[in-house]
């Protein structure tokens, strides 16, 4: 948790950066990204490591991070996905949305999350840092499983998978 991240306005203008551990203990908001990974019906989705600061054991999309200081979204996300996938795929920003949760052991997560979507079906090599699961999910299992289960799945994924599912399920 020691990279430098980019502190943001609610309109996404940088206002300086801090280190992750200071932007999450102060509940500061901050540039972050989602990637989803579809392909053929199926969204990949991750269970994060228990070992992660938060939200460890639920699962969420396939990626998800913050650009470092002075890094751009569009060099912030092939590298993590490299860095968590084990691969890089052409992206394409959906939308963007801000939302702030409280955990229990008092971390906040304010976050200003840009949302990104692929199409990919090649090989994948998960860092065990990052995620303990992975599994392709129908779009319609997972929409029934979040309506159902919804305390599953991380606080961002609730937001934004209902928006990227409904996205894909109108284009079929």
């Amino acid at each position: 948790m020691n990279d430098e991240i980019i502190l943001v306005d609610i309109f996404d203008n940088e206002t300086g950066h801090t280190d992750k551990a200071n932007a999450h203990a102060k509940g500061l908001l901050h540039r972050a990204f989602s990637v989803f990974v579809v392909h053929d019906g199926r969204m990949l989705i991750q269970k994060r490591s228990r070992s992660k600061y938060h939200s460890g054991g639920l699962w969420t999309n396939a990626c998800c991070s913050h650009p470092r200081e002075g890094e751009s979204l569009a060099d912030a996300v092939p590298r993590r996905m490299i860095e968590e996938l084990g691969f890089s795929s052409p992206v394409r920003e959906c939308f963007s949305f801000v939302y702030r949760h409280v955990f229990d052991d008092g971390l906040i997560e304010y976050e200003f999350d840009h949302v990104f979507l692929t199409d990919y079906s090649g090989d994948y090599a998960i860092n065990p840092d990052e995620a303990e699961e992975v599994k392709w999910i129908a779009f319609e299992e997972l929409a029934e499983d979040l309506r159902t289960n919804p305390e599953a799945y991380t606080v961002w994924f609730q937001t934004a998978a209902p928006e990227i599912l409904k996205q894909l399920i109108e284009k079929k």
